[in-house]
């Protein structure tokens, strides 16, 4: 288990967001910063905690395997990776402001760490990568954080 991973998610992301400026281009793809961190909390952490179920599965059961690989990897994901369960085009910010999608995301991240302090047994599915206990959702979020942190020209210390 990653400890320096686990920290960055309870301790340095959401600097890291805050310190954006919520004018900034992305290097690649078609997201805000606000649209980024929205699909961040709202996507990827309600999956990880559990809030967001999904039985389905996009990858091929053949391919779990090696897709689990690269997840568990220090690889990045590549730019401009395609989400097939996301639309063509950006879904239009919930939020009213910025600080307020990184809220959202902070209120998401204490439940996902409460979720598994309560039951430590959880496994979540993930419909890309499966079904993940504890340290593989922490090195999942912490993988698609640096994904997104890079898309907008912020390379943090790798943990």
């Amino acid at each position: 288990m990653s400890l320096e991973k686990e920290n960055f998610l309870r301790t340095k992301l959401v600097g890291y967001l805050q310190r954006l400026d919520p004018a900034t281009p992305a290097l690649w793809g078609k997201m805000s910063v606000q649209q980024m961190i929205e699909h961040y909390a709202g996507d990827a952490v309600r999956n990880a905690n559990g809030r967001l179920k999904t039985n389905e599965m996009v990858t091929p059961p053949e391919n779990l395997e090696r897709m689990r690989e690269f997840m568990m990897s220090d690889k990045p994901f590549k730019e401009n990776t395609k989400n097939p369960l996301m639309a063509e085009e950006p879904v239009q910010p919930r939020y009213q402001t910025v600080q307020a999608a990184i809220g959202a995301l902070q209120q998401e991240l204490i439940y996902f760490f409460e979720a598994f302090e309560k039951n430590p047994q959880l496994v979540t599915r993930n419909p890309f990568f499966g079904d993940l206990n504890f340290e593989q959702n922490v090195q999942l979020l912490y993988k698609h954080a640096i994904h997104h942190l890079k898309q907008f020209g912020i390379d943090p210390p790798v943990a």
